[in-house]
């Protein structure tokens, strides 16, 4: 079976994406692993579907590296608007469905695509870190000098902790450099590898460090791959809505794989 495929990347979290609209194809577990083995197969953090759906523009199908169906993708989320822009679904404002519920997203003057995100409601304490959901479910560690961790060894070891390791979760080192500025490195469940950004992990930590008690937050995100930024209102201690995820998706390449 030939396949047509599409590379697009977000502040270098990658994916292969396949337009699923008029021939849907069903692929395996594996079929899906391979594709994003970034030796034997086209080399990717996840892989998407563009999947067609009453009442919505698109739906998005996310599935992690290791071939598994996945929790919600911000930096994907914001890649599939951009191919779907690409594909000739041009809207103003984009409404789609995810595996989390309902998202909008926009295109900002700059060529940003900015993403709706879930409202949070929650940040539970873990031993002076934090843990909350926002799409997926995120760790955060407050950490002095983010670029001295080793993220692989010390976000692997959290990960397969007693408390995490059955379901997993995503953990980010987060450094504070400024008022209003973070910087985030993070190690993902299902690559089971430091990515190069995670949109749902610098929101979560975005969220964490809020600057302002209530009202609006713009929060500022340096990651490996590049600049993100979290706008958002804080409603309450740990509430927060019209949470925003602001950042670059980019077309990498086009290509096709025999499975």
């Amino acid at each position: 079976m030939k396949i047509t495929f599409y590379k697009y990347q977000g502040t270098g979290n990658d994916f292969v994406i396949l337009d699923n609209r008029v021939a849907p194809i069903t692929l395996t577990t594996e079929q899906i692993n391979k594709l994003c083995d970034r030796r034997f197969g086209v080399g990717a953090d996840g892989l998407m579907l563009l999947n067609l759906k009453d009442g919505y523009d698109f739906e998005m199908k996310y599935y992690n590296a290791d071939g598994n169906e996945s929790s919600m993708c911000g930096n994907g989320g914001r890649c599939l608007t951009k191919f779907a822009f690409d594909r000739g679904i041009q809207k103003d404002t984009y409404k789609f469905i995810a595996i989390d519920g309902d998202h909008e997203s926009v295109f900002a003057k700059n060529g940003w695509v900015h993403l709706k995100m879930v409202n949070v409601a929650g940040i539970k304490k873990h031993n002076g870190d934090s843990i909350l959901n926002t799409g997926s479910p995120h760790f955060i560690r407050p950490v002095s000098h983010v670029m001295d961790i080793n993220v692989f060894n010390e976000g692997h070891e959290i990960r397969y902790s007693k408390d995490f390791a059955a379901e997993g979760i995503n953990v980010n080192f987060v450094e504070k450099t400024d008022t209003n500025k973070i910087t985030v490195r993070t190690y993902e469940r299902g690559v089971e590898n430091e990515t190069l950004s995670c949109g749902t992990g610098v929101t979560a930590a975005a969220l964490v460090f809020a600057n302002n008690e209530r009202g609006l937050n713009r929060i500022e995100i340096k990651t490996i791959g590049g600049d993100l930024a979290v706008e958002f209102e804080k409603t309450g201690d740990d509430s927060f809505e019209n949470i925003w995820l602001c950042g670059p998706a980019e077309f990498v390449f086009k290509g096709e794989i025999d499975l």
